[in-house]
C-alpha cells in the first residue's frame, strides 16, 4: 500500500475512512444552500499546508520570542531598578532601625535573599510575555494546528502529532510535559516521548538564555533566544531518529486523528487566567525553592576555609562554597567557562533552573557604589517606581514595531550593562582566554541541553521508571558537555568569538 499510495499505511487508511464518511454525509444529510466554507477552513488552507505548515510555525514562534526577549527589556530595567532601588533602601532602612546594619544578619537580607531572590523575579516580565504569547495561540486554536502540521515530522521519529502536545507544554513547563505523555496509549510512545520532552526549552531557562544574551549578543538577543529553541528541538529529532533505529528498533507506529477547533479571537480573561496561572506559579517557586536555596548558598559563602575573614565577613573566594566548585571547575574548562562561579551555578540549576541567575547574582559579588547622598524619602521612592513605569511602558510601545524589524524611532537608546552583566562578561572573557562570547554561547546550550529541575525528574520517575530516567540523565549530561565542547572548540577552530 505505501509503494502504490506513496504514503504510510496509518495515514492511507485513515484517509479512505474520512472519505467515505464525507461520501455518506453528502448523500444523506440535507444543508441548506448558504453551507459554504468557514473562516476557519480558508484559514487552515494556508496554515495546515504541508509545504507552508511548518515555515509558518517557525515564523509564530520567532514572533513569540522576538517579543519574550526585546519587546519586555524595558520592563525588566524597571523591576531591577525597583529591587536594587526602593527595595533596597526600605529593607536596609528596617535593618538600621533594629540596629543591625553592618551585621551578618544584613548580609544575610541583602547578599542573599534580595540578591537571590530578587536576580530571579527581575525576570518576570520575560517570562509573563511569553506566556502572553502562547495563551494567545492557544486560545485562539492554532496550536492545535501546530500538533497537525508537526505529525508528518514526528512519524520520521517513530511517534504522531499527539506526541508534539507534550512538547508544546514542556515550552512552559517540564513537569507537567512528563505527566501529559499519559494520553499516549502506546507505552513505546510514552516512554519515547518523556526522553525528547527535556529537550524543550521551560519558561525556566529562558532567564538564562536572555541575561547571556542581553551580555554578549545585545544587538541580537531575540535571535539567539531563538535559535536556541530551535537547537532544542532539532536536538529532539536527531535524538528521536537515532533511538527509533536502536532501542525503539521495530516499534508499531499509532494512528493520529484529531478535530480542529474553529478558531476564536482570545478573551482578556482567558489570556489573563492563562498569564496569572503560569507566572504566579514562577513567583510562589522565587519565595519558597528559590528563597532556600539563596539562604543555603549564602550561608556557604558567609564561612571561611583560608584566608584571614570570618564568618559573613570573608572574600567569596576564600569560601566553602568556592573551594567545593573549585574541584569541579576544571570539567568545563574545555567549554569556555571552567571558572567556579560558572560550574557552581550550573550544579544550583539542579534545584531549579531560574537558580542558575539566582546563583549567579550572588558569585559575582558585586560592590555596590556608596551613595554620597542621602538615601531618597519613601514617598520619592514610590514617585520614582511610577514615573520609570510609566517610561517603561512608552519604550515598550516604542519596541513593538521591532518585531518585524522596523524602527520607528531613530532616537533609541542603547542600554547601559547592569553591574551584574559587567561581572559575568569579564568572568567569561577570563576564563576563555578572550572568546567570551563562544563561551556564553556554549555555556547556554549546556543549560538548554543538561538534566532537568528535581522536580522534573521526579516526575519522569514517576512516569517512565526508574531505568529509563537514568539513562535520561546520564545521556543529557554526557550530550550537554558533547555539544557545548563543539561549540566552544568548534568555534575557535573557525576564528568566531
Amino acid at each position: 500500500m505505501q509503494e502504490i499510495f506513496g504514503d504510510d499505511v496509518d495515514t492511507v487508511i485513515a484517509d479512505r475512512r474520512y472519505g467515505w464518511i464525507n461520501g455518506l454525509v453528502r448523500e444523506i444529510v440535507q444543508r441548506p444552500a448558504a453551507n459554504r466554507q468557514t473562516v476557519s477552513d480558508k484559514i487552515d488552507k494556508i496554515v495546515t499546508h504541508r509545504l507552508f505548515g511548518i515555515p509558518i510555525f517557525l515564523m509564530a514562534m520567532w514572533v513569540v520570542f522576538k517579543m519574550t526577549a526585546d519587546v519586555s527589556a524595558p520592563y525588566l530595567d524597571w523591576v531591577d531598578g525597583v529591587i536594587n532601588g526602593p527595595i533596597t533602601h526600605w529593607i536596609a532602612a528596617l535593618l538600621g532601625l533594629l540596629d543591625l546594619t553592618g551585621t551578618w544578619v544584613e548580609s544575610l537580607f541583602v547578599d542573599g535573599v534580595l540578591a537571590g531572590v530578587g536576580g530571579v523575579l527581575v525576570f518576570v516580565p520575560v517570562l509573563m510575555f511569553l506566556y502572553l504569547a502562547l495563551a494567545i495561540l492557544e486560545d485562539s486554536g492554532y496550536m492545535a494546528r501546530a500538533a497537525f502540521v508537526m505529525d508528518r515530522l514526528m512519524h520520521t521519529l517513530g511517534l504522531h502529532g499527539k506526541s508534539f502536545l507534550p512538547m508544546l507544554v514542556g515550552f512552559g513547563c517540564t513537569v507537567p510535559a512528563f505527566y501529559a505523555t499519559r494520553t499516549l496509549e502506546n507505552e513505546k510512545d510514552r516512554i519515547l516521548t518523556g526522553l525528547l520532552v527535556p529537550f524543550m526549552s521551560c519558561g525556566a531557562r529562558l532567564p538564562v538564555y536572555v541575561l547571556f544574551a542581553a551580555v554578549f549578543f545585545p544587538q541580537n538577543s531575540g535571535a539567539v533566544v531563538f535559535w536556541l529553541y530551535l537547537l532544542g528541538i532539532g536536538t529532539a529529532i536527531l535524538l528521536g531518529i537515532a533511538l527509533k533505529n536502536t532501542l525503539f528498533k521495530g516499534k508499531e507506529q499509532s494512528t493520529f486523528v484529531m478535530e480542529l477547533p474553529p478558531y476564536r479571537l482570545p478573551t482578556l480573561r482567558s489570556i489573563w487566567f492563562h498569564m496569572w496561572e503560569r507566572t504566579s506559579g514562577f513567583v510562589k517557586k522565587a519565595w519558597t525553592i528559590i528563597m532556600a536555596t539563596s539562604i543555603i548558598l549564602w550561608f556557604l559563602m558567609a564561612i571561611p576555609v583560608r584566608g584571614e575573614g570570618s564568618f559573613a565577613d570573608t572574600d567569596i573566594d576564600h569560601s566553602v562554597f568556592a573551594a567545593a566548585n573549585q574541584i569541579i571547575a576544571p570539567v568545563f574548562q574545555p567549554l569556555g567557562f571552567g571558572n567556579w562561579q560558572a560550574s557552581s551555578a550550573l550544579l544550583t540549576g539542579f534545584v531549579a533552573k531560574e537558580v542558575v541567575v539566582s546563583a549567579m547574582s550572588q558569585v559575582y559579588a558585586v560592590e555596590q557604589a556608596g551613595q554620597a547622598e542621602a538615601p531618597p524619602t519613601f514617598f520619592e521612592d514610590i514617585g520614582g517606581i511610577i514615573t520609570s513605569f510609566v517610561s517603561a511602558t512608552g519604550d515598550t510601545i516604542k519596541s513593538l514595531p521591532l518585531i518585524v524589524g522596523v524602527n520607528l524611532f531613530e532616537d533609541e537608546v542603547e542600554e547601559a550593562p547592569t553591574e551584574l552583566m559587567s561581572a559575568i562578561k569579564e568572568g567569561f572573557e577570563t576564563s576563555s582566554g578572550g572568546h567570551g562570547a563562544l563561551a556564553a554561547l556554549a555555556f547556554m546550550v549546556f543549560v538548554l541541553i543538561y538534566t532537568p529541575c528535581m522536580s522534573a525528574v521526579a516526575a519522569e520517575r514517576q512516569e517512565l521508571g526508574m531505568k529509563w530516567t537514568w539513562v535520561s540523565i546520564v545521556g543529557q549530561l554526557l550530550l550537554a558537555w558533547l555539544m557545548a565542547f563543539a561549540v566552544f572548540q568548534g568555534g575557535k577552530l573557525l576564528g568566531l568569538g
